[in-house]
């Protein structure tokens, strides 16, 4: 009894804060649009997720969405490893510095830092002329898919960094010393020993970066260009300009339905890495 007592103010407030939000949304969705005040009629209708499974630009949105979050992801894995490790390895005095450096852009405001890019790659920036010089002919990087591209994978990368450094910092310098001992190369230790033993933080950097990153708006509006129709924009042009709230509230569902893929992946990997992980720890352990 005191159990349910204890819980139940936490209960109480995921339902307030999540699942009725999530009803309403849901039931808006099922609901079919009516010239009336708001747009929508209560009903049971499925028509709104049929169209998104059957028409090419929402299926395309959900797609590119995916495409956009995924490679996003690797490009802050790629890049934040090695920061995140450089971090975890660096002398005691230099690891606060180093970490309140990847946390600095969170100082200044989101749409600051978006216009600061927005100059940068503005055709007559620095950049365009530099990269124009160098290959001898015109570029462009404002509003296309490499400025989509850079302007996600540099917004989230400290969300990557963090969960990293976090798991590289609590890893035993032993381990790296007795594969060390026993032969094994610079590059065979961080595949063997390091990275294995970090997959929980790569698996809760991916997830931090990845659901936010799907269901992006604002970079996607102000880098990308008019082919980057990705979700956000598609639910956002649905609700605010068509006043199609049925047909924006089913995108989302079926994109909130598309996000639970990733925590079970992510779930997955670390059953996976669990037993090679204490099966790592217990071979140098013995041969330490």
């Amino acid at each position: 009894m005191s159990r349910f007592f204890v819980l139940a103010p936490v209960w109480g407030w995921l339902a307030l804060l999540l699942a009725v939000p999530l009803a309403i949304v849901l039931a808006i969705a099922l609901g079919e649009t009516a010239d009336r005040v708001p747009p929508f009629a209560l009903g049971f209708s499925l028509e709104s997720f049929r169209t998104i499974l059957t028409d090419p630009l929402y299926r395309d949105a959900l797609f590119m969405s995916l495409r956009v979050a995924g490679l996003s992801t690797a490009g802050c894995l790629l890049l934040g490893y090695p920061m995140a490790l450089g971090i975890a390895r660096a002398p005691e005095r230099w690891r606060d510095p180093l970490l309140l450096a990847a946390m600095l852009p969170f100082w200044t405001g989101f749409p600051m830092r978006i216009n600061a890019w927005i100059g940068l790659l503005a055709d007559d920036g620095w950049m365009v002329a530099a990269l124009s010089w160098l290959t001898g002919s015109p570029v462009r990087l404002l509003y296309t898919d490499a400025a989509l591209y850079l302007g996600v994978v540099y917004t989230y990368l400290p969300f990557m960094v963090l969960p990293l450094f976090a798991s590289l910092s609590r890893l035993d310098p032993a381990l790296d010393d007795a594969a060390a001992d026993l032969g094994a190369p610079p590059w065979v230790r961080l595949l063997r020993v390091t990275l294995p033993l970090s997959a929980p933080g790569i698996a809760a950097g991916c997830v931090l970066v990845f659901i936010p990153a799907v269901g992006e708006y604002a970079i996607p509006e102000l880098l990308g260009g008019p082919g980057a129709q990705l979700a956000g924009r598609v639910l956002w042009s649905e609700f605010f300009a068509n006043r199609d709230w049925p047909m924006a509230s089913a995108l989302a569902v079926t994109l909130l339905v598309l996000l639970l893929v990733v925590p079970a992946l992510a779930r997955h990997m670390l059953a996976a890495r669990k037993y090679c992980n204490n099966d790592t720890l217990n071979r140098f352990q013995q041969r330490g």
